[in-house]
């Protein structure tokens, strides 16, 4: 009897292995097509008594995981994911541009406006002509506006689905981790744990193509998630939680709370997958991308407004209205040398009522008929309005030169030919104070600020500018803020900003150029600074410090929208600056005519003027023409759009062969399933043959015994 009973349990044994092997291939074959399913397998053991084989004993279902070729599947998923977003958004960007090899997109309108200036003076008293140069002026100025607009719209579009990425991370994140508690326990019952590991498997997948992450499978069935850098994503303690607060001006960072305990957050690097290639696009290539788009528009403009400062219209405005210069005029005048003329003109005749030589070198200023007006340069304004005579009336107001002239006259003016007035920005008087510029802003636009470092310090002392210093990955390294010092120069404020204890000492250096140019340089390459809150101010109703020397891509790129023609040129064009001041003319004779056509050509060749362009997204800084840069901005613009396409197909087909690598190994085998299925059922054929073969053993011992 005990070696029939020893028989019974060997089949029944059987009979229950092949029934879960069968299922289990019945399982592994429905999820063939599931992405991220591992396949199932049985694990059996022989059932020993007494050194006898008494069977056989499934110890559970496990599955056929390789958790180095899932980590590397994960990881090829996650940068195969951020490539794709990166591709796909920067062809979005390059597509505001249009194609330069079609006539009237955005890269060629510039050279039409060019054309259309070189109409105006060949007949510069033509109304069509004017209008047209500029209409198209406005169109290119206005699309720029657009543009700019757009871009910043893709950045608010990435924060967007930034947040939303993170709040899917984090269901998973706990859908994993109340995984982890079931098989745990699941485990310690002697229960199988496959099926929810298969579906915790599906789910990492899920995460990996949002966050690069890191699986380790422990000896109790549940799984490790950590970051790159080592975070803990899903462990012992539960699920981490994520979040994302944008920041307005600045680079941002997913912030983590580790799982375990009171955790603080701290920032996460997450390295690639969707979330880490939107985080590169809104912190770095959207905005290199806006900053060149504004360096190109502020180079053409630089371009154009100084050759409209040495022209004039036929008659001339009555008030010539400059532009924010961001300082005081005491400081600005100190700046200059040379000698630049201004001149009261008659509305109706062009001829020249009044005429001024200042002469900033010797401090005078000298009136046609001879008469000598001394002057320092805080008593500039005073003195120009006595030397004028009543002809005319200066004014400075908000860090904006104007001069009006009496009714029925206008202004203009026009520099030395010998000795022109000149900053050590570069600039002529005019030019400098936008006076006569063919294109405005309400900005301040002009970082050339013709300062130095032993230039008069006119910010209000304790006002505070909080610096951002990013790295070259784009995350945040260090956040500073810095209070305006009560010293009496721009190197006091220097030496602030470059403090090693509450500066930007430890990672670099601002300085002054020669021209005023405030730039920061930094000790390793790749790291940049922005400005998270600015309340500092150049006296009253100046420009505060980010914005006199525009520190941070935010603040150069929020420009390129802020250009317009001038008011009363668009709503005019007989106000285009066409011809030049003739100062030479006879006494009584016109000094501006109507067919005077040697400002528009001025206007024309500003196209072919060599402009200084600073470094901009990533656009090094570089001398060109206005429209030879934009070429390069197209090209630019166009190879990184085609070299995010090459990384993202590269990319495509690197996770293609890792997960072919991982299926190889961990995926349904439809020819190997078929052969375990009928392997099992050929067992549980024969088990059930011993079944019914011990039955008719243990029917005919009956018999006997009976």
């Amino acid at each position: 009897m005990s070696s029939i009973s020893q028989i019974l349990n060997s089949a029944s044994s059987g009979l229950y292995t092949a029934q879960t092997g069968i299922g289990v291939v019945s399982n592994n074959v429905a999820n063939i097509n599931t992405t991220g399913y591992v396949t199932e397998q049985v694990d059996q053991v022989s059932q020993v008594s007494g050194g006898v084989g008494t069977g056989v004993d499934s110890q559970g279902v496990t599955l056929a995981a390789n958790q180095y070729l899932q980590n590397a599947s994960l990881g090829a998923t996650a940068d195969s994911s951020s490539a794709s977003i990166i591709s796909s958004m920067l062809s979005q960007a390059q597509g505001l541009f249009g194609d330069p090899g079609q006539s009237g997109t955005y890269l060629n309108q510039l050279s039409q406006v060019f054309s259309d200036l070189s109409t105006v003076a060949t007949d510069p008293s033509s109304s069509i002509s004017s209008t047209q140069a500029v209409d198209d002026l406005s169109t290119f100025l206005n699309q720029s506006g657009t543009i700019a607009t757009s871009l910043s719209q893709l950045g608010g579009q990435a924060d967007q689905q930034i947040s939303a990425d993170v709040s899917t991370a984090n269901q998973l994140l706990g859908q994993i981790a109340q995984l982890n508690t079931g098989i745990i326990g699941a485990q310690g019952a002697g229960e199988s744990v496959a099926d929810a590991q298969n579906t915790q498997n599906q789910l990492i997948t899920q995460l990996s193509s949002l966050m690069d992450v890191k699986a380790v499978t422990g000896s109790n069935g549940a799984v490790t998630l950590r970051s790159t850098t080592g975070a803990t994503l899903v462990g012992v303690g539960g699920a981490a939680t994520l979040s994302y607060t944008p920041v307005a001006g600045g680079s941002s960072q997913v912030q983590v709370v580790q799982p375990g305990g009171s955790q603080s957050a701290i920032p996460l690097t997450v390295g690639s997958g969707e979330i880490g290639g939107l985080l590169t696009l809104r912190n770095s290539q959207i905005p290199g991308i806006a900053a060149q788009l504004s360096s190109y528009v502020t180079g053409a403009v630089s371009a154009l407004n100084q050759a409209s400062n040495a022209a004039s219209s036929v008659p001339p405005p009555n008030t010539l209205t400059g532009t924010n210069i961001g300082i005081d005029l005491t400081t600005a005048v100190s700046g200059f040398s040379g000698t630049t003329n201004i001149a009261v003109v008659s509305s109706t005749t062009g001829v020249v009522q009044q005429q001024l030589a200042v002469n900033f070198t010797n401090g005078t200023m000298t009136d046609g008929s001879g008469n000598v007006t001394s002057f320092t340069p805080s008593s500039f304004l005073s003195s120009l309005n006595s030397a004028l005579g009543g002809t005319a009336t200066a004014s400075f107001n908000n860090g904006v030169l104007g001069i009006a002239a009496q009714s029925g006259s206008g202004v203009a003016i026009q520099d030395s030919s010998t000795t022109p007035s000149t900053n050590s920005a570069g600039m002529g008087f005019s030019q400098y104070f936008g006076l006569n510029n063919l294109v405005t802003s309400s900005a301040t636009t002009n970082y050339n600020t013709g300062l130095t470092g032993s230039s008069t310090d006119g910010f209000t002392p304790g006002g505070t500018i909080t610096l951002q210093l990013t790295g070259t990955n784009g995350a945040p390294l260090t956040n500073e803020t810095v209070t305006m010092p009560a010293g009496s120069t721009m190197q006091d404020v220097l030496n602030s900003l470059n403090s090693t204890s509450n500066g930007v000492g430890l990672y670099g250096q601002f300085s002054l150029s020669s021209t005023g140019l405030m730039t920061f340089n930094s000790y390793t390459p790749g790291t940049t600074v922005s400005v998270l809150g600015d309340n500092t101010q150049w006296g009253t109703g100046g420009a505060s410090l980010s914005g006199l020397f525009g520190i941070g891509g935010a603040q150069q790129s929020s420009i390129a929208g802020s250009y317009q023609v001038r008011a009363d040129i668009a709503a005019d064009p007989a106000y285009l600056q066409t011809a030049t001041l003739n100062l030479s003319a006879a006494t009584g004779q016109a000094a501006l005519l109507i067919g005077d056509g040697s400002g528009a050509q001025a206007l024309a060749d500003a196209g072919s003027t060599s402009v200084t362009f600073g470094a901009a997204g990533s656009q090094a800084a570089t001398a060109s023409t206005a429209t030879q840069y934009g070429a390069l901005l197209g090209g630019a613009i166009g190879d990184q759009a085609a070299a995010a396409s090459q990384a993202s197909t590269t990319a495509t087909a690197v996770q293609t062969e890792a997960n072919s690598q991982l299926q190889s190994v961990e995926g349904v085998n439809l020819d190997q399933e078929l052969v375990k299925l009928t392997t099992y059922q050929q067992a549980y054929s024969a088990s059930a043959r011993l079944v019914t073969a011990t039955q008719d053993m243990f029917t005919a011992l009956m018999t006997m015994v009976q």
